[in-house]
C-alpha cells in the first residue's frame, strides 16, 4: 500500500522509468491499469485521473517520443471495455455478493451501499457521473449490472462518462502539464486532482451525516 501511494503522488517520475525501461509497451501497460481500475471490482484503488493527467504531460515533452493519439485512444478505449466487464461481473454475481463470499473479501458493503444510493439518486446518468469519482466509478459498473438496467442504456451511459472523462484529462495534462509551476509542484497537483476528485462523495457523505443528525 505504501509502495502505491508513492506511485500516485510521485506518478510523474515513476511514469519516466516506465518510459525508460519498457519504450513503446508503456501504452500496453497504461491502458491494463485503467482497464483494471474499472474492469476488475476488487480494485477500485488504481490511479485514475492522475495517470491520464501525468501520461499526456510527458506526451507533451517530445524527449519522451510518446503519441498523444494513441493515449487518447487507449484512455478512452480502456474504460469503456472496463466499465463493460464489470457490468457482466454484477450481472452475473452482483445480487449474490456478501461478506463470506470471495468478492465480499475485496468489495466493502459501505461502498457498494454508496454506489447504489448514488444510483438510485441520479438514475442512469449516475453512470456517467461516476467515472469522475474515484470507486464510485469501479463499483458503479458493477451495480448498474445488478440492477437489471438493460446493457445498451448502460453503454451509451458508460461512453457519455468515458469520453468527457478522457477529454478533460488528457487536455488538462497536455496542455498544463509542462507548465514550469505544474512540473515544480507536481504532487500537489496530483493530490488536489484526488481531493476534487473525491468531493461530490465526502459532500454527499456529509450531507448524509449531518440529516442523520
Amino acid at each position: 500500500m505504501s509502495f502505491l501511494i508513492d506511485f500516485i503522488l510521485h506518478i510523474d517520475s515513476h511514469l519516466i522509468t516506465i518510459v525508460n525501461t519498457f519504450g513503446n509497451w508503456t501504452y500496453l501497460i497504461l491502458f491494463l491499469i485503467i482497464f483494471i481500475e474499472t474492469g476488475a471490482v476488487i480494485l477500485p484503488f488504481l490511479p485514475g485521473d492522475s495517470l491520464l493527467f501525468a501520461a499526456c504531460a510527458l506526451a507533451a515533452n517530445s524527449e519522451y517520443h510518446l503519441n498523444i493519439w494513441i493515449f487518447v485512444f487507449l484512455f478512452w478505449a480502456a474504460p469503456l471495455l472496463g466499465d463493460s466487464l464489470n457490468f457482466f461481473i454484477g450481472q452475473k454475481i452482483g445480487s449474490t455478493i456478501n461478506d463470506d463470499s470471495f468478492l465480499g473479501r475485496f468489495v466493502k458493503k459501505e461502498d457498494l451501499n454508496k454506489t447504489e444510493a448514488f444510483f438510485e439518486k441520479h438514475g442512469g446518468m449516475a453512470i456517467s457521473l461516476a467515472r469522475f469519482m474515484p470507486i464510485i466509478r469501479t463499483m458503479s459498473p458493477f451495480v448498474a449490472g445488478g440492477s437489471g438496467i438493460q446493457y445498451r442504456k448502460f453503454f451509451r451511459y458508460s461512453f457519455i462518462g468515458a469520453t468527457a472523462w478522457m477529454i478533460l484529462c488528457c487536455s488538462a495534462g497536455y496542455y498544463f502539464g509542462n507548465f514550469p509551476v505544474v512540473k515544480e509542484h507536481f504532487s500537489l497537483i496530483i493530490i488536489g486532482i484526488i481531493i476534487v476528485s473525491l468531493m461530490p462523495a465526502i459532500i454527499a457523505a456529509s450531507k448524509k451525516h449531518f440529516a442523520k443528525k
